[in-house]
């Protein structure tokens, strides 16, 4: 079923009426926006790590160890989305080829 060639669809909610077009999501799997936010808590902790002191002073170092934990939960993240990309990419190659497909995502 090609949705290209069909007309969008429309939604009527009181006055207003909206179109919604078929648009492809940028990134399925998710890798790449872990990444960005991973890498995102690494420069913030970078960043903190010369004013360790007057953070130290000022009760605050709560904020430092917020940015490595954010870090490490990211790499584990980024690992479960690159499993899930390939478990998904198996699939679909098995199901081009016909043949079933069992693994850990169903």
């Amino acid at each position: 079923m090609d949705l290209r060639d069909e007309q969008p669809m429309q939604h009527e909610i009181g006055n207003r009426t909206y179109i919604v077009a078929d648009v492809e999501p940028l990134d399925v799997d998710g890798v790449r926006t872990v990444t960005v936010g991973t890498v995102a808590w690494l420069v913030a902790f970078v960043a903190l790590l010369p004013f360790y002191g007057r953070l130290e002073d000022d009760g605050r170092t709560w904020w430092l160890w917020t940015c490595l934990a954010g870090f490490g939960l990211g790499l584990f993240g980024l690992e479960y989305c690159r499993r899930r990309r390939v478990v998904r990419t198996e699939r679909r190659e098995a199901e081009a080829g016909g043949a079933p497909v069992e693994g850990p995502l169903g």
